[in-house]
């Protein structure tokens, strides 16, 4: 690790709290959790080393169980106050899938809200120099406008921006430009940027995000690794084989290992050889968001990359 601080800030509009229901050794386990796709990003990068602010809103009885349970080593909160409840889920998870038994989406964040969501979000990324942004749990939490002009401003100011998103706030960054873009293949397949996914189909879609606005796009394919776009190369990444305990979550420690990796000075390639070992190794664990730097770095030397040769022209 560098000797200065590493320091990333983590925009979050929609955490949540998440009640996970598990097997145990006796009678049945029950654990609370805060969580999110930015809670997630932010926890690993925490873990990670890096100095992590949090920008997220916080309201309602959820909101209350959520600023007791966000406590991670090396994130900062910066929360905004809201009139509204956070958003929750209840999964069960004893028969060794998750199961859905409730979920509750976070209400739409009033226009007061936002601008000072903005606000945090802003001058924490402008501190920091490399911002991360995530989307909202659920649709309608804010008007996707705000990742426009925050990807703008950001860039604008000399910030590294790092996303993964989907839908309208991805379409609303990219009309900003984005440094680093990540997504799966399935994403893009539901989306519509890509065809099928076939490696060409999954490498034209990474081309036409970047003629959107990505300068470097990531698409990660489970067990078959990921594919990137970086420049004219494009890359392809060869994950491990390893059982899978619980997938979710795989994807945001990739983005927390490959932008705490940015931050702190590394070379894409070894950035993302890191990101896929996060990801290979949340997988392997109950708990999203989790894993060490020690694991993570000793993972990633089995992480193959490789230039493809013009995967376009299929």
């Amino acid at each position: 690790m560098p000797a200065w601080p590493i320091t990333l800030a983590v925009f979050a509009p929609s955490p949540l709290v998440t009640v996970t229901v598990e097997k145990g050794d006796g009678d049945p386990e029950i654990h609370f959790h805060a969580g999110g796709q930015g809670v997630w990003v932010a926890r690993l990068a925490g873990a990670l080393g890096a100095r992590v602010t949090l920008a997220t809103p916080l309201g309602g009885e959820s909101g209350r169980v959520l600023s007791a349970v966000l406590d991670a080593p090396g994130v900062a909160v910066h929360a905004v106050p809201i009139a509204g409840a956070n958003g929750a889920y209840v999964h069960d998870r004893r028969s060794g899938r998750r199961r859905v038994v409730i979920e509750v989406p976070a209400p739409r964040l009033r226009r007061h809200e936002v601008d000072d969501l903005y606000g945090v979000a802003l001058a924490d990324a402008l501190a920091a120099r490399t911002s991360c942004l995530t989307g909202p749990q659920h649709p309608g939490v804010l008007d996707s406008d705000v990742y426009r002009r925050l990807a703008g401003d950001l860039r604008r100011n000399g910030v590294t921006v790092i996303a993964d998103l989907t839908g309208p706030a991805l379409d609303a960054t990219l009309r900003a430009g984005v440094d680093v873009l990540k997504l799966s293949a399935d994403e893009l397949v539901a989306s519509g940027w890509a065809a099928g996914h076939d490696t060409a189909a999954i490498a034209r879609s990474l081309a036409e995000l970047r003629r959107a606005g990505a300068d470097t796009v990531i698409a990660s394919r489970g067990r078959d690794g990921a594919l990137v776009l970086a420049g004219d190369r494009l890359l392809e990444l060869e994950g491990l084989s390893l059982t899978a305990a619980d997938p979710q979550g795989s994807g945001d420690s990739m983005v927390a290992a490959l932008a705490v990796s940015l931050a702190e000075g590394r070379e894409l390639e070894e950035a993302l050889k890191l990101g896929a070992a996060a990801g290979a190794l949340n997988a392997t664990r109950h708990g999203l968001g989790t894993g060490t730097r020690a694991e993570i770095e000793q993972i990633a030397h089995a992480i193959r990359l490789t230039k493809l040769t013009d995967p376009l022209a299929a």
